[in-house]
C-alpha cells in the first residue's frame, strides 16, 4: 500500500511548499481538508493563503521560520475558512523545512494535515482560538501588507506583492493596475487569466466607458458586486470585455498627495457584497499600493536620471588609440542619485598623440558631480589647445580655485579641491607623460605579470593652491605592459589603508606565475589575463563583491566611494618569449639632486620587483647596495642618478642586474675607512653582498653596476662558475 493511501485511510493528508517559487502542492486528502476538491492539486502561495484564517497564518509563519533557523519541527493548528470566511474545520499541521540540493537559501517545508476535532465543553484547545475577530485579522493582514509594500525596491516588485496579497475572507481572482500617461491609460501590472498586452484594456483613451477611466477622471471608487450591475453600467466595456470568469469587481483610485496617478482593479471569481469592512480594507491597500508606486518610481525616475548624467559625463565611445588597448569602468557609490566627483576622460590631442585622465573631486552629492562636469570640460579644452601635462594640471587648479563659492540659501562657501591625474601618451615610442596633483600613482604590470607602483612627481590637488606646480615624470611602457590608473575608492574601499588596498588590487591585477614558467597555461582562476574587459571587471569585483570584506561585520556592498578606473595595453607580437626562456623584468626611475626623499621609493620598487625572489637575505642585500650607490651619487657628484634595474632568467635561477649611471667622470675608488667613519664604505659593500660588479666608464659619466644570482637560502652560488668575476 503506498504512503499516500495509507495516511488518506486515517484522515491525514500531505502537502509541501517551495520557498524558492512559492508554490503549495497538495495531495487528495490535504485538498479536502483545506476546502478543496479531493484531487491533488498546486497552488501559488497567494491561493493556499486564502485557505487559512489570516491570524492563524501569520502566527504559523512565525513557527516556520524559528524551525527553519533552528532546523527543529514546526507544529501549529490552523482554521480552515471558506470564501466567505467562515470557519470550516480546525487542522493541526506537523512540517519540517528540508534544504534544496545546490542551494544554501531556498528550502521545502514538507509536512502532513490532520483534522481536531472540535473541544468539549469546559476544556481548553491548544493553539490560536477561533474567535472570529475579523476587525482584529484585518489589522493584521494590513500590517503584514504594509511591510511587503514598503520594502519593495521597484515598480515590479510593488506589483508582485500586490498581486500576492491574500485579503482576510475574500482573495481577489485576478488584479490590473492601470497609470495615467496624460489624456489615455494604460495597464503597468497584470495578474490573473490575461497577459497585460492581451488585456483588452491595455492602452485606452482617458473618456473611453470603462470603469479604470471613471476612476481616474472622478477620483472615486467604482464597486461593482454582480456582473448584472457592471453590464448595465458598463455596457461598451461589458462586450469588450466580456469577463465572464468574475463575479465581482471593484475599481480604486491611487492618489497621492491630492492627485490621482492610476486605478487598480481587484476582480473575484465569487461573489463579493463589498460589505463596509471589505471596502475599508481594499480603501486601505489602494492608499499603501499608491504610496509604493510613487516612490519607486521616484527612485526609478532618478537612477534613470543619474545613469544619463553620468553616461553624458563620460566619454561616448571607447576610445581607439593605435598601439595601445584600453578598458574603463566607472562605478557609482549606489548612494542618492548616484552621482559623484569620480571621472575619467580619453583626449585626442593636435600632436597626435592622446591623453588620458582620470580624477576624483571631493564628495558624493550633487555638487561634487556639477563641479567634476565642469573640471572635466576644462581639461579638455586645455589640454585641446596643446598644452604639456604639468601646464594643463596648472590652469585647471586655477579654474577650480576660482569655483568656490556660496553653496545654498545661507550663502555658506563650500570650497571643493580634486585629484587628479593627466597623462599623455606616445603609442608609437611607448612613453607616458605624467603630471599627478595629489592622485594614487598608477600601476604597471610588467611583461612578466608583476605589478609594481610607478612613483611620479606630483602636487597638491587642484584647487588648494592656484600658484602650485606640478613636474612632469616621464614612464615608458614596454611592449606586452599593463598600465592600471585609479581612483582611491578601487583602493581604500572596505576597511582598507593604501597598502593593503594595494596588495588587494594586486591578486587580482598580477598575472599568475604559471604563467610566466608555462606561457601555455591559463590562471589558476580561470581569467585570461590579457582581456582587460575581463580584468576591469574583476577588479571591480575584488573591490564590491564578498571577497573585498577587510574588516568584520556583515557581507554588505562595499559602496563606499565612487570608482573610476582605466587600463592600458601596450601591444606587441610577443609578450612572452619562446618556450626556453622567460619575459624580462625591467624598471628605471631617475633621482634627481633635489629630490633625495626619492631613494625610498627606488627602494621600494626593488622589493616590489623582488617580491617572489627566493632568498629574503639577497633581496635585503639588493635594496642596501641599491641605496648606497644612488646615495654615492647624489653626494659625490653634481648631477642626477639613472637607475636601471633588471631581472632575466627563469624561477629559481633567475639574474638580477641594477646599474646607477651619472654624468660624472670620476670613477669610484676603494678607502680604507676607520672603526669610527661614517662613510667610505660602498665599494666595500659591493664585494662583499654582490656575486658580481663593476664600474664601466661612458661617454657622458659612468655606470657602476652589480649583479645577483637567485638561489634558495641554502644554497650559495658560485660567481665563477659561468665565466665571470668580480672586477672595480
Amino acid at each position: 500500500m503506498r504512503t499516500e493511501d495509507l495516511l488518506a485511510a486515517i484522515a491525514t493528508g500531505l502537502w509541501r511548499w517551495d520557498s524558492v517559487s512559492g508554490a503549495v502542492s497538495y495531495d487528495a486528502e490535504a485538498a479536502r481538508l483545506v476546502g478543496l476538491p479531493a484531487q491533488p492539486v498546486t497552488l501559488p502561495e497567494a491561493a493556499a493563503r486564502a485557505c487559512f484564517h489570516p491570524a492563524d497564518w501569520l502566527e504559523v509563519k512565525a513557527i516556520v521560520d524559528l524551525a527553519v533557523a533552528e532546523g527543529t519541527l514546526a507544529e501549529a493548528r490552523l482554521r480552515i475558512v471558506d470564501e466567505k470566511g467562515t470557519v470550516l474545520r480546525t487542522v493541526r499541521t506537523r512540517s519540517r523545512p528540508i534544504a534544496r540540493g545546490g542551494s544554501e537559501d531556498g528550502y521545502y517545508l514538507l509536512g502532513t494535515l490532520q483534522e481536531v476535532p472540535d473541544p468539549l465543553p469546559g476544556t481548553s484547545a491548544a493553539g490560536p482560538p477561533v474567535t472570529g475577530d475579523w476587525r482584529r485579522n484585518r489589522e493584521a493582514f494590513l500590517l503584514d501588507a504594509g511591510r511587503a509594500l514598503a520594502e519593495a525596491m521597484s515598480t515590479a516588485e510593488v506589483l508582485r506583492v500586490a498581486a500576492g496579497l491574500s485579503m482576510p475572507g475574500f482573495s481577489p481572482e485576478g488584479l490590473a493596475v492601470f497609470g495615467v500617461q496624460g489624456e489615455r491609460i494604460s495597464v503597468i501590472g497584470h495578474h490573473g487569466p490575461r497577459a497585460g498586452a492581451d488585456h483588452p484594456f491595455h492602452d485606452i483613451a482617458l473618456g473611453t466607458d470603462y470603469p479604470a477611466a471613471e476612476v481616474v477622471r472622478t477620483g472615486r471608487a467604482v464597486y461593482l458586486p454582480t456582473p448584472e450591475e457592471y453590464r448595465g453600467r458598463f455596457p461598451a466595456a461589458w462586450s469588450l470585455g466580456r469577463p465572464r470568469k468574475r463575479r465581482s469587481w471593484a475599481f480604486l483610485p491611487l492618489i497621492v498627495a491630492g492627485r490621482t496617478i492610476g486605478a487598480w482593479m481587484a476582480g473575484f471569481a465569487h461573489p463579493v457584497s463589498f460589505s463596509p469592512d471589505e471596502r475599508s480594507v481594499l480603501t486601505t491597500i489602494a492608499r499603501m499600493l499608491a504610496q509604493a508606486l510613487s516612490r519607486t518610481a521616484l527612485q526609478e525616475t532618478e537612477r534613470e536620471l543619474a545613469d544619463g548624467l553620468q553616461r553624458s559625463m563620460l566619454p561616448a565611445s571607447k576610445p581607439d588609440i593605435p598601439g595601445l588597448t584600453v578598458a574603463a569602468r566607472y562605478v557609482p557609490t549606489g548612494g542618492g542619485l548616484q552621482v559623484g566627483g569620480d571621472w575619467y576622460d580619453v583626449i585626442g590631442l593636435p600632436s597626435g598623440r592622446t591623453a588620458l585622465v582620470i580624477g576624483d573631486v571631493q564628495g558624493h552629492d550633487v555638487h561634487a558631480a556639477g563641479i567634476m562636469g565642469q573640471l572635466r570640460i576644462a581639461v579638455r579644452a586645455y589640454a585641446s589647445e596643446g598644452h604639456h601635462p604639468d601646464a594643463v594640471l596648472s590652469r585647471a587648479s586655477r579654474f577650480l580655485a576660482g569655483l568656490s563659492g556660496p553653496d545654498g540659501p545661507d550663502g555658506r562657501y563650500d570650497p571643493r579641491f580634486a585629484t587628479c591625474l593627466y597623462m599623455e601618451v606616445d603609442p608609437v615610442a611607448g612613453t607616458l607623460d605624467i603630471a599627478r596633483a595629489g592622485h594614487p600613482d598608477p600601476a604597471v604590470r610588467l611583461a612578466d605579470g608583476t605589478m609594481m607602483i610607478r612613483p611620479t612627481a606630483g602636487g597638491l590637488p587642484l584647487g588648494i593652491d592656484p600658484d602650485t606646480d606640478y613636474p612632469t615624470t616621464r614612464v615608458v611602457l614596454e611592449p606586452g605592459e599593463t598600465l592600471l590608473m585609479c581612483t582611491d575608492g578601487l583602493i581604500e574601499t572596505g576597511g582598507h589603508d593604501l597598502e593593503t588596498g594595494w596588495d588587494r588590487i594586486r591578486k587580482v591585477f598580477e598575472r599568475p606565475a604559471t604563467l610566466m614558467d608555462d606561457p601555455g597555461a591559463l590562471p589558476s582562476h580561470g581569467l585570461d589575463s590579457d582581456d582587460l574587459e575581463a580584468l576591469a571587471d574583476s577588479l571591480v569585483q575584488a573591490v564590491h563583491g564578498p571577497p573585498s570584506h577587510h574588516t568584520t561585520g556583515p557581507l554588505a556592498d562595499r559602496r563606499e566611494d565612487d570608482i573610476a578606473l582605466l587600463l592600458i595595453r601596450r601591444e606587441a607580437e610577443v609578450c612572452l618569449v619562446g618556450p626556453g626562456s622567460a619575459p624580462v623584468r625591467r624598471t628605471a626611475v631617475t633621482v634627481a639632486q633635489a629630490e633625495p626623499e626619492r631613494i625610498a621609493g627606488t627602494r621600494q620598487q626593488l622589493r616590489d620587483m623582488l617580491h617572489d625572489w627566493a632568498d629574503p637575505d639577497q633581496v635585503e642585500s639588493a635594496v642596501l647596495m641599491l641605496s648606497e650607490m644612488v646615495t654615492n651619487v647624489l653626494v659625490h657628484t653634481d648631477g642626477d642618478a639613472l637607475l636601471v634595474a633588471e631581472v632575466s632568467g627563469r624561477h629559481g635561477s633567475r639574474r638580477l642586474r641594477l646599474d646607477v649611471a651619472d654624468g660624472s667622470d670620476e670613477l669610484p675608488h676603494r678607502r680604507r675607512p676607520g672603526e669610527l667613519a661614517s662613510s667610505g664604505r660602498g665599494l666595500l659593500l659591493l664585494e662583499m653582498l654582490a656575486d658580481n660588479w663593476g664600474v664601466d666608464p661612458r661617454g657622458d659619466g659612468k655606470c657602476i653596476w652589480y649583479e645577483l644570482y637567485e638561489a634558495s637560502p641554502n644554497e650559495q652560488p658560485d660567481p665563477a662558475a659561468d665565466g665571470s668575476a668580480p672586477r672595480a
